[in-house]
């Protein structure tokens, strides 16, 4: 059935009877049906041709430039044979030492000898998992650190477990200041720092009773020796159950250094633990004290006793 529109007559109104016949609109498309043919407009010719003829591009009606220029293309420079942009590789396989440009002060790989030339190292298995146990998590405090192991391996030796004494496991810890870094160190705080936390964690797994401390103060330059602050921190965090078990505290060859800080903190610290405090002025003296069967007694200081 054809569907079809009412056209307006001369006057440019509707027949009258347009609004009753109009059949009701269709809701759906009619797919099969036959369509109008869309009307076809033709373009305009076009004329390209490079002549000045009329319609053309280059007709002084398109042309809207200055009377002074006047380009003459028989006069224009042409690329000669030798200007020829052929390509003369051979093959397919692209010269990267001729055509990439070299950054500024940068020579090219060829002329840098093999054995200057920077390799990164691999990376193995066994080297990652030897940095895995470069860092030691403790728990001092409730509180959770992490140690760098790879920092303090040369002063590890700060701290050793010297036997027992008396009846049980009454520990004897040995505290050589010979071997703490030295406070010339760039990055001095940071070592003693977890180094710090080194000795508190290591001195909570050596004591399990009752236990004493020998510092070895001798062959100690000056520049080796722990600040207040740092000692005064290791008292503050050493746990409650390690302070009332430390026994005693001896210190070998006490310096005027070492008696002066003690003083100094004296009165930040219990008076129970300023009447554990020893010196003793000689490796002799101190074997009248404990038993050294197993204590550890660094060379320097051996060679310090010697010539006092």
């Amino acid at each position: 059935e054809d569907v079809g529109m009412d056209i307006p007559d001369g006057d440019g109104m509707l027949s009258p009877g347009a609004t009753e016949s109009r059949p009701v609109p269709p809701n759906s498309l009619d797919l099969n049906g036959t369509h109008p043919k869309k009307k076809k407009l033709s373009a305009p010719e076009i004329n390209l041709s490079l002549d000045h003829s009329e319609g053309s591009v280059l007709s002084d009606d398109n042309l809207d430039t200055p009377d002074d220029l006047d380009i003459n293309v028989d006069d224009l420079d042409t690329p000669d044979d030798a200007d020829s942009l052929e390509y003369t590789g051979h093959g397919n396989e692209l010269d990267w030492e001729a055509t990439t440009p070299l950054i500024k002060g940068q020579a090219a790989i060829k002329d840098v000898p093999q054995d200057e030339v920077e390799t990164i190292p691999e990376y193995t298995a066994e080297e990652e998992r030897a940095d895995n146990r470069l860092w030691r998590t403790v728990v001092i405090g409730e509180q959770e650190h992490r140690i760098d192991m790879k920092v303090i391996e040369p002063y590890k030796k700060v701290i050793s477990h010297g036997g027992y004494y008396g009846d049980g496991v009454n520990a004897i810890i040995v505290f050589a200041a010979c071997f703490l870094p030295d406070s010339s160190r760039a990055d001095y705080h940071y070592v003693m720092e977890n180094l710090f936390l080194y000795v508190i964690s290591t001195l909570e797994l050596m004591v399990a009773e009752d236990y004493m401390i020998i510092y070895l103060n001798g062959a100690t330059p000056r520049r080796r020796m722990p600040g207040l602050g740092w000692l005064k921190r290791c008292y503050q965090m050493i746990d409650r159950r390690l302070r009332k078990n430390l026994k005693s505290f001896i210190i070998v060859h006490p310096s005027w250094f070492i008696r002066t800080i003690l003083a100094v903190t004296r009165p930040f610290i219990s008076s129970k633990f300023s009447s554990k405090i020893k010196y003793v002025g000689s490796l002799a003296e101190l074997a009248e004290l404990i038993p050294m069967e197993f204590v550890q007694i660094p060379e320097s200081i051996i060679k310090y006793d010697e010539e006092r």
